[in-house]
């Protein structure tokens, strides 16, 4: 068995030298007892320890990169078991390159557990650490002088001095830690591993973070729970306006309150002036209710179901008045939640292209969709597509048939199992009625076909192109129906 002691206080270097002599001299990992200098001291302060072996080998060494950036974090943990951790992946890495790819493997999933707490430690760092000025450098005129002190879980000074550096270049500052210390004089920054101690410091500023700490704290989006994983307690000792938070907290409910009394009060004086003059101005005619643009304004103004709430604006159809095919989709997508037309996202671009090559003019099609809002979930800065659900289509239901009612077409092209159930009722598969075409009431026909964005999602490249060629037919036969070629069989 052999024995080695480390520092062990972020110091990459000493266990990479001896991680690589172990491991040239063919070493495995339970024949290696890793220990930090002091640890088990005997009777006179010290314990044994072996030299480092000589290698026999001129094997070369190898490892991925990603394990030397892993390697470099988790030595900053203050986890005693770090090091045979990492020696235990280097042993492994020499016969299984891909071996960090594998998250379920229990070595791996301890290393990325040690990363991410370093790495939340040095975010810690960079957001609660609090300067306090201890006057003027003697024989640097104009420069000040700053002090912090701060207790990290983690050796991650030497980390993140260079950031505070950038940060702060135009001062002289010390950042004290039990775990290091780190010093900027203008020219030099310079790190030390030794512990400090906590000075005595408050100056001025303490009273400027609680004022500024007072002002943004919001009571009626207080979460306890979010707060203090933003800001644990831990921290709070050294947080000038830490010490406001219990009574922020304990009356944040009638400070809501209090908002909620001043939000009725009367607005001020320049309010009055603003109004007199949008009075002054003139009322603009509003579009029959019985056309189309009456009936889009009208929608623009829809609450019939919660879809509105959360969606940019209502997407009305779009296309002349008197257009004898209707085009109804699904609903609108991010693209068209945003612009306000329908038809315009990555599905759009589709149909725009297959109905072109098949000679239909997209400006003599009305374009619509079952529902008028955009239904989504929200994942980071994403908005996720969500199907609508019968409820929904019901409630839109009666603005498609209004659009119906003032566009009278003679074929309505249904684009997916949405458009299909909105205009029958029906809740049949697409693929039972594809290319089908089927009388309605007022003498019109149906005809389906699957949505541009079905086509979108199919990752298999051959049979994206199969489906392509399927929707191609589809247009054409609408394109024989437009004519007068096609023909209509009765509903089944």
């Amino acid at each position: 068995m052999h024995r080695i002691s480390l520092e062990g206080r972020g110091d990459f270097n000493e266990w990479r030298d001896a991680a690589r002599a172990f491991l040239s001299a063919d070493i495995a990992p339970q024949n290696v007892e890793w220990h930090l200098r002091g640890e088990d001291a005997g009777l006179f302060g010290f314990s044994e320890e072996d030299p480092l072996p000589v290698s026999t080998t001129t094997k070369k060494l190898s490892v991925p990169a990603a394990f030397m950036e892993l390697a470099q974090t988790i030595v900053c943990h203050s986890d005693p078991a770090r090091f045979a951790l990492l020696y235990r992946l280097l042993w492994r890495l020499q016969q299984d390159k891909a071996l960090l790819q594998f998250k379920a493997d229990a070595d791996v999933t301890e290393a990325r557990k040690l990363e991410k707490s370093v790495r939340r430690d040095s975010h810690k760092m960079t957001a609660f650490v609090r300067f306090k000025e201890v006057g003027l450098q003697p024989e640097q005129v104009g420069r000040r002088r700053f002090i912090a002190w701060f207790e990290p879980d983690h050796f991650i000074v030497e980390r993140k001095a260079a950031f505070f550096q950038r940060r702060f270049t135009d001062m002289d500052w010390m950042i004290l830690t039990p775990k290091g210390s780190a010093r900027w004089d203008g020219e030099t920054l310079e790190t030390s591993r030794l512990p400090a101690q906590q000075p005595d410091l408050s100056d001025e500023t303490d009273e400027l973070w609680r004022t500024y700490y007072a002002n943004i704290f919001n009571p009626a989006r207080l979460k306890i729970k979010a707060m203090t994983a933003e800001m644990p307690k831990k921290y709070w000792k050294n947080l000038p306006e830490a010490d406001l938070i219990p009574e922020l907290v304990l009356n944040a409910e009638r400070r809501v309150l209090e908002m909620g009394a001043r939000a009725a009060t009367e607005p001020q004086l320049f309010h009055h002036r603003i109004q007199a003059a949008a009075e002054s101005r003139p009322v603009p005619a509003l579009p029959d209710a019985d056309t189309l643009a009456g009936l889009k304004h009208e929608a623009q103004a829809c609450t019939m179901c919660p879809l509105h709430c959360k969606a940019t604006q209502t997407v009305f159809g779009e296309g002349p008045e008197g257009a004898a095919t209707m085009i109804v989709g699904e609903q609108p997508g991010d693209f068209e939640d945003l612009a306000g037309r329908p038809f315009v996202g990555p599905a759009g671009k589709v149909f725009d292209q297959v109905v072109g090559e098949t000679g239909i003019a997209r400006k003599d099609l009305y374009v619509t969709n079952a529902v008028k809002h955009f239904k989504y979930e929200a994942r980071g800065k994403k908005r996720i597509h969500q199907r609508p659900d019968a409820g929904e289509v019901e409630r839109c239901r009666w603005w498609l048939t209004r659009e119906i009612e003032l566009v009278q077409p003679k074929l309505i092209v249904a684009m997916g199992a949405t458009a299909v159930f909105s205009l029958t009722g029906l809740k049949e598969k697409v693929s039972d009625l594809r290319g089908k075409p089927m009388p309605m009431d007022g003498g019109r026909t149906l005809f389906v076909t699957v949505h541009p964005s079905y086509l979108l999602r199919i990752p298999e490249e051959r049979r994206k192109a199969e489906e392509f060629e399927r929707f191609r037919a589809d247009m054409q036969a609408v394109r024989r129906l437009m004519d007068g070629t096609g023909t209509a069989s009765a509903m089944s």
